[in-house]
């Protein structure tokens, strides 16, 4: 939570008294406005953070209603490998890749 709400400062930083359609034309600018690019990674990778977390929550809440480890597409067992590996995992692997492994 701290890492996203730090990301969101962040990006929310980076356009405190900017007028909208300031463009960056020096040294660093390059093509296009380079903090305009630093504000959507920022907001990117906080809107990441934010679902990581509300992923695990899903899992705590599989946990006290006793579904955990249940893939929520097909009822069956989620592999102890892949909640070794990923514990908030919510499907097994041949449902969160699309369907590629069932054909």
């Amino acid at each position: 939570m701290r890492s996203a709400e730090s990301l969101r400062a962040e990006a929310d930083a980076l356009i405190e008294g900017r007028e909208p359609g300031d463009v960056q034309f020096d040294e660093e600018g390059g093509e296009g406005d380079t903090l305009a690019v630093e504000r959507e990674r920022d907001l990117a990778l906080s809107a990441h953070a934010q679902a990581a977390v509300e992923e695990i929550d899903q899992a705590l809440e599989r946990m006290k209603a006793g579904t955990y480890g249940v893939c929520v597409v097909s009822g069956k067992n989620i592999p102890k490998e892949r909640l070794r590996a990923i514990p908030w995992a919510a499907e097994r692997v041949e449902y969160k890749t699309g369907g590629f492994l069932r054909r």
